[in-house]
Formats: structure tokens, sequence, C-alpha cells
């Protein structure tokens, strides 16, 4: 069957998206129309997400020890690798990483911490207390990603003022076995609706290149668009030494654009931002990612891993035309 892409373009600026099977041919396309479908999706994101870039940055609060599985964490208990181990950092060494993700231009600041969900309540206080100040001194909108959570936890964390949580479904329901046994898939899906429950915006959205098909990649965007989550973090696997996918090959850099622009007229009003493994997996196509469809990135380091330069990433983004984000708004 032909691909339509004009088809597909004007259903995806209704805002509906396309349908699973589009996407599917999307994402398998080849040769000349893969040029096409990224244009589409470039066209889709400035109609939506106009012409701004959105820059994230997060700190690791809590690493290590983590109870869970995960076949490519370098943070799980079950595997040997040489990632730092720590408990919770102090209340000002938060909002310290805090300014200097301001600093680098960042708009979005978030607390990650390693394990199955944080449970202490002195830690939830702190977290809490650096939110409030997030927001009394920084231009940053603050979010979290603390694992697994419940209503009341998330409800807490919303009073505190955090705008936004963050938890990712890793991969597709149908793939995730494979990749994590130690809790079920639902326990993330409840985890998402409970914070859409508690009033706060939801990020979520996966790791491409842990051995997923390309149906399971459209799989798991139809999830995502079913649960109506609001920011979706595509990541690709950096692989750990220690780790059960240490092995794993990178994908190749137009296989990576393909699968964002999918996510994008899958999902065409949502924020999609590409976050961990793009300097491994797009190589010199970075910048393709914003003509794909994407319209932010994750910059400065990561959990485990060390990022590009943020100021590069900034230049990189004001080279392609876009504006510097919007400071969050208070209300």
């Amino acid at each position: 069957m032909k691909l339509r892409i004009d088809v597909m373009e004007e259903k995806a600026l209704t805002g509906a998206g396309v349908s699973g099977e589009d996407a599917l041919r999307l994402i398998r396309s080849k040769g000349s129309d893969l040029y096409e479908i990224l244009g589409c999706a470039n066209r889709v994101a400035r109609h939506f997400r106009g012409n701004r870039a959105e820059f994230c940055g997060i700190v690791n609060a809590k690493s290590g020890r983590c109870p869970e599985n995960c076949s490519f964490c370098a943070q799980s208990a079950h595997h040997a690798t040489n990632a730092a181990v720590h408990g919770m950092i102090e209340e000002g060494e938060l909002f310290r990483a805090a300014r200097e993700a301001e600093r680098f231009g960042a708009n979005r600041f978030g607390i990650v911490t390693a394990g199955t969900g944080l449970r202490d309540e002195a830690e939830l206080s702190r977290i809490q207390g650096a939110i409030q100040r997030t927001l009394r001194e920084t231009t940053l909108a603050p979010c979290a990603s603390l694992g697994i959570l419940g209503e009341d936890a998330l409800k807490g964390l919303k009073e505190a003022g955090l705008t936004r949580y963050h938890h990712n479904l890793e991969t597709a329901r149908s793939h995730f076995s494979r990749i994590c046994d130690t809790h079920a898939y639902d326990e993330d899906v409840e985890t998402v609706k409970a914070a859409k429950r508690a009033g706060l915006e939801v990020c979520s959205g996966g790791i491409l290149g842990l051995g997923e098909s390309p149906e399971q990649r459209v799989e798991l965007a139809l999830e995502l668009r079913e649960l109506d989550v609001d920011c979706i973090p595509v990541n690709f696997l950096v692989p750990v030494k220690g780790t059960p996918l240490e092995s794993m090959p990178p994908l190749e850099p137009l296989e990576c654009l393909l699968a964002i622009a999918m996510f994008r007229l899958v999902l065409p009003g949502k924020s999609i931002r590409v976050c961990a493994g793009r300097e491994r997996n797009l190589a010199d196509l970075q910048s393709w990612a914003f003509f794909a469809g994407a319209d932010g990135m994750m910059i400065g380091n990561f959990l485990t891993t060390t990022g590009r330069n943020a100021h590069d990433d900034v230049a990189m983004t004001r080279a392609l035309g876009f504006e510097p984000p919007t400071p969050f708004a208070r209300t």
C-alpha cells in the first residue's frame, strides 16, 4: 500500500494523530519517503509546538542499589557496574544543581532518585523543600522522577509546587518482561495515571535500542497516547559495562530519526524531547532531531553518563533558528 504522507499529515494536524497501521508504515520507510516523513513531522511539530526549543536538566539525587533488575540500568543492584552509590543529597545541593541547570539555559529541572519508589518521609520532605526553593529563587519549572508512587505522595509533591512527574514506561508492554521482571508493567501505568489524577503533568517515554521491534516502538507510542501524557522523552540505549545489554550495538541515525518522527505523528500536540544516548546513536545528525519533530532536549549530564556540553546544545538550537525557552510562569 502506498505511503500517503500528505494524508497522514492532514490527520496529524487535526491533533488526533495517525493510526497504528500508518505509524508502522512510517517507521519502516526507506529511500526518498524517509526525508518526506521527516519534513512532515517537522511541519506538524512547528504547528503545535512553535519555534521555541525547551531544555531540561536533571540531578541524580539518590544513586544506586536499586532492587529492580532493568537490564539497561547501571544503578540496578542486580548488575556489577561502576555507577556511583550514594544516599539522598542535601536540600542545598539539590538547589545548587537547579541553579546550574538554569545557568546552562534549562527551563525545567528534574530531581531523580534510584529505587522502586521513594518511601522515606524525610527524603520526600527534603525534595519538597528543594521544589519550593526552586520555585521561589529560579525561573525553572520543577519536575521529579521518584519511581512508583501513590496518589497521596504525588498530591503532596503537587502541593509543594511540582509541575510535572516523570515516569518512563521504558518499552512496549509486549517487550517489558524481557527488560525487567521485578515489577509489573501495570504498576508503571498506574503511576502515570495516579500522577494525572493528582493534577500533575506527566512526562513518560522510553528507551529505544533495547532489542525491541518496530512494531513495539509503535506499541509504546500508542500506549502513551492512550494515557494522554504531556511530554515524551525519547532516549536511546547507552550500554553500560556490567549490564545484560552491555554489548548492544547503536541504532542507525536515520532509524532514530524515523522513530522520533513516528512519535510526533502519533502524538502530534505533545512535547517530544530527545534525551540520553543521542550522542552515540544520532552521531553527526543530532541537530536533525528537531527536523524530525522534536521540540526539546535534555542538556547537561545524565544520571550515570556524561552528556554533551550544554552550551553547545543551546548554540545548536539557536543556529537552527529556534528561540530560547520561555521561563516558567508562576501562578
